[in-house]
């Protein structure tokens, strides 16, 4: 099963893309709620190229790596990944209220649709909001 989740982000393209792929970047959004926070991130983009985010609970009780491979890279547009036997696709697309970011991903099954949902959107919300800030 596929799962999609998007934003609008008030900013120019080359910000948007540039925030999304920027380690320095991802460090400050990536997370899907307070409590939580990616301690390192690192991305070779390119096609091939690895990706990784540290992600841990801010009390240090929990963490997890997450990590994949981009499979196609057109820049600006469109990012394929990945991770594990999964994968996920980010469509960039500007529209006349600013630029529609789109993640499809493939679900997993440890958590619900909606659980899942929750915190894709919810990451995807906190890039909007850094982005727009930035």
């Amino acid at each position: 099963m596929k799962i999609s989740v998007q934003t609008t982000v008030k900013a120019p393209l080359e910000t948007v893309w540039r925030v999304y792929t920027s380690p320095e970047h991802i460090v400050q959004w990536n997370a899907a709620s307070d409590d939580w926070h990616t301690t390192t991130a690192s991305v070779e983009l390119r096609e091939g190229g690895t990706f990784s985010s540290r992600m841990e609970a801010k009390d240090s009780s929990v963490g997890f790596d997450f990590e994949g491979v981009y499979t196609k890279i057109i820049t600006q547009e469109r990012l394929e990944y990945s991770f594990g036997d999964r994968v996920a696709a980010v469509t960039f697309t500007q529209s006349p209220d600013g630029v529609i970011v789109k993640v499809t991903f493939d679900a997993e099954k440890e958590h619900t649709e909606a659980q899942q949902i929750e915190g894709w959107q919810s990451i995807l919300n906190r890039f909007a909001k850094h982005t727009e800030n930035n």
